[in-house]
């Protein structure tokens, strides 16, 4: 029955995305928000953002639909047709309530200040105070904690540069067709294997719904893309993910295997992690302001080796 309500959980978060993503470009359209090609941008002519909005859609929905629904039943009667096997967990989904609601309220925050910068251009220095002030605020009031074995502080700390690192690597790998979509994609179905693995269900209910969101928006981003997420998409997508690493079990119980639990999320985000801090060496090296775009990221590098867009893609996907 768990098998059965991820399934649903991704397909309805499919269906919402797919669906929403023509919405979402109409409205771009319409309100000109629009990313217009510059000397650092790969696509030729202006191309609708708002794809984020569908994105973040096809995930708040779902969860709150979920969670109201949890309160609702653990506070009367778990209706029959539930079945015994995800009956025995509304109580647990109830009081994880408040965690998820606080996760959802900083994706939002997020999605806005996204909004923000996609139809005015916020520039560098807010957006990354407003990416600390939502990481701060998640992990000491959401309990959104790694390293928690070496003391509040120093897992406080090492959480919220996590999450600010995470969130601006997406944020980076947002620099052609389908990159950024389709990575996170990969990022979070391995996510929801090791996840699930373990036995966790809070956080797989989450990948299943970021997972089939992100599936449901690619199509219409992959070459040549005919729309994009903006910053609206990939400071949420880049914060679910560093969030949900976080919640994250790597190890069954009883295991103590810390060193792996430390290395896998490092492991699966090495693609991002690896564009971020390779272009920022690059830009400083160069003496080049290291938040300014440019064509140094990894995709642009394969690019001028005479890779396609396609296979320059594939390549890191691959990766």
């Amino acid at each position: 029955m768990i098998a059965w309500a991820a399934v649903a959980a991704f397909a309805l978060a499919f269906g919402i995305s797919a669906l929403s993503v023509p919405i979402s470009r109409r409205m771009a359209i319409r309100f000109g928000i629009i990313d217009v090609p510059e000397h650092h941008k790969a696509h030729a002519k202006p191309v609708p953002l708002l794809g984020g909005c569908a994105i973040f859609l096809a995930v708040l929905v779902p969860s709150l639909l979920v969670l109201a629904l949890a309160r609702i039943w653990s506070a009367t009667t778990v209706p029959h047709w539930l079945g015994d096997q995800l009956a025995g967990h509304v109580a647990g989904a109830a009081s994880k309530a408040m965690q998820a609601s606080g996760i959802l309220a900083g994706a939002m925050v997020l999605h806005v200040v996204g909004l923000i910068d996609d139809k005015k251009g916020l520039g560098p220095l807010p957006k990354l105070a407003a990416e600390l002030a939502v990481s701060i605020l998640v992990v000491v009031f959401c309990d959104v904690r790694i390293l928690t074995a070496a003391g509040p502080l120093v897992s406080c700390t090492a959480s919220v540069i996590w999450l600010v690192v995470i969130i601006n690597a997406f944020n980076f790998l947002d620099n052609m067709d389908g990159l950024s979509a389709g990575v996170a994609a990969i990022c979070a179905a391995a996510l929801l294997a090791a996840s699930a693995s373990v036995g966790q269900l809070f956080v797989p209910a989450l990948l299943c719904l970021l997972l089939g969101a992100l599936l449901g928006f690619l199509p219409y981003n992959l070459h040549p893309a005919k729309i994009f997420m903006g910053d609206a998409g990939s400071l949420v997508v880049g914060f679910l993910l560093g969030v949900l690493s976080c919640l994250a079990t790597y190890v069954k119980p009883g295991q103590t295997y810390y060193a792996y639990g430390i290395f896998v999320p490092l492991v699966l985000m090495a693609v991002p992690l690896y564009d971020m801090v390779s272009v920022i060496f690059l830009r400083i090296r160069r003496r080049h302001n290291p938040m300014v775009g440019d064509r140094r990221h990894f995709s642009h590098r394969l690019l001028r080796r005479g890779m396609s867009i396609r296979t320059a893609l594939l390549t890191i996907y691959l990766c």
